[in-house]
C-alpha cells in the first residue's frame, strides 16, 4: 500500500480493515495504524458496554410492567422477557468480563426502565421504586417473574 494507514482509515474504512489485519497476519506489526486500531477496539468496547445496558433496560423495563400491571400481562410481554434475557446471556457469555460490571449498569438501566415503563403503560414514574426491586441473579434467571 503506497499510502500511510492513517489517510486510508478516513478515505476507506474497509480497506483499513484489511490492510491492517494483513500487517497483523503478515507480523508486519510497524506498518499496522495503532492508533486508529485502538481507537476502534475502544469504540467496540463502549458498544458492548451499550448493548448490555440496552438489553437490561428493556428486560426491566417489562419485569416492570409485568409486575405494576398484572391485568395487562401478555404472551408478547413474556416473549420479550425471554428474548431480552437470551440477548443479555449470549452477551455475557461472548464477553464474560462484562458480567462483573453488570451490578454497576443495573441503576442506569433501572432509571430508563422506568421511564420506559411509564411511557408504555398508564402508571406514574412514582408507582415504581426508586431503587431496582430486583436482585441482578434474579433479573437474568429465565424462570424469574416478579
Amino acid at each position: 500500500m503506497s499510502e500511510p494507514l492513517a489517510e486510508v482509515y478516513v478515505q476507506d474504512f474497509h480497506r483499513w480493515l484489511t490492510a491492517n489485519v494483513e500487517m497483523i497476519r503478515w507480523g508486519k506489526l510497524s506498518d499496522i495504524d495503532a492508533e486508529h486500531i485502538a481507537e476502534e477496539l475502544e469504540a467496540m468496547s463502549k458498544r458492548e458496554r451499550r448493548e448490555v445496558i440496552s438489553r437490561l433496560t428493556v428486560l426491566l423495563a417489562h419485569l416492570l410492567k409485568w409486575e405494576f400491571q398484572p391485568a395487562h400481562r401478555s404472551r408478547s410481554w413474556r416473549n420479550t422477557l425471554t428474548v431480552q434475557r437470551g440477548e443479555l446471556s449470549d452477551l455475557l457469555e461472548d464477553s464474560p468480563s462484562l458480567r462483573s460490571e453488570l451490578e454497576q449498569y443495573i441503576d442506569r438501566a433501572y432509571a430508563r426502565a422506568c421511564l420506559l415503563a411509564e411511557d408504555e403503560t398508564s402508571l406514574e414514574a412514582s408507582a415504581f421504586p426508586s431503587q431496582c426491586p430486583y436482585a441482578l441473579e434474579a433479573i437474568l434467571d429465565p424462570a424469574f417473574l416478579p
